[in-house]
């Protein structure tokens, strides 16, 4: 995925709570946060959270700023470090509108529920032994995620190929196998 890319879409999810608190193959509870851009379906944003702060989400959702540019909305929840005065006024400053999806209506924020879906059916399987092999391993799934693994929404090109702009399937002059999490993710990682 092109970092540098300046995108006019918005991120439609920033979500960390009790339902995206992922268990990992060791029964181990991790908060995660991600951030997935509406069109694309790319993840913007993927990390382990020592805890759960709006100050914390601010945090990484600046990071994610600085590196992709700012969105015009971000969707979330209704948990309490989303409906913070503090997560507000960041956001006013920032100048994102924020949207907040209707109260036991999930499905209102779909494409990021649809990501936590995919992820927790892998995280379920393994075991990690520590927040930075849990961080490390949340980086090996964003780039099988973006790069690697299809997606049928998205006429069988990967998020990475449509952030691009890439209207077509291309045609790759090679193709790299990628395994991790010891097999869980796997595919073939094509390169122009």
């Amino acid at each position: 995925m092109n970092d540098n890319f300046d995108f006019d879409k918005a991120l439609e999810a920033l979500r960390s709570g009790k339902d995206l608190t992922g268990k990992d193959g060791a029964g181990q509870c991790h908060n995660i946060l991600a951030l997935v851009d509406h069109g694309t379906r790319a993840n913007l944003r993927l990390t382990a959270l020592m805890d759960k702060r709006s100050s914390t989400i601010i945090r990484e959702l600046l990071i994610a700023v600085l590196r992709y540019g700012k969105p015009q909305y971000i969707r979330t929840d209704n948990e309490a470090i989303f409906t913070s005065r503090y997560f507000a006024t960041a956001l006013r400053l920032l100048g994102i509108h924020h949207q907040t999806i209707d109260l036991g209506c999930p499905w209102q924020n779909g494409r990021v529920e649809r990501f936590f879906g995919t992820l927790k059916r892998k995280l379920d399987r393994l075991a990690v032994e520590s927040f930075a092999e849990l961080d490390g391993a949340l980086g090996q799934f964003r780039l099988w995620y973006n790069h690697v693994r299809p997606h049928q929404a998205l006429d069988g090109r990967t998020p990475a190929e449509v952030w691009a702009g890439e209207t077509v399937i291309p045609r790759c002059r090679t193709a790299e196998w990628f395994e991790a999490w010891d097999g869980l993710l796997q595919g073939y990682y094509l390169r122009q």
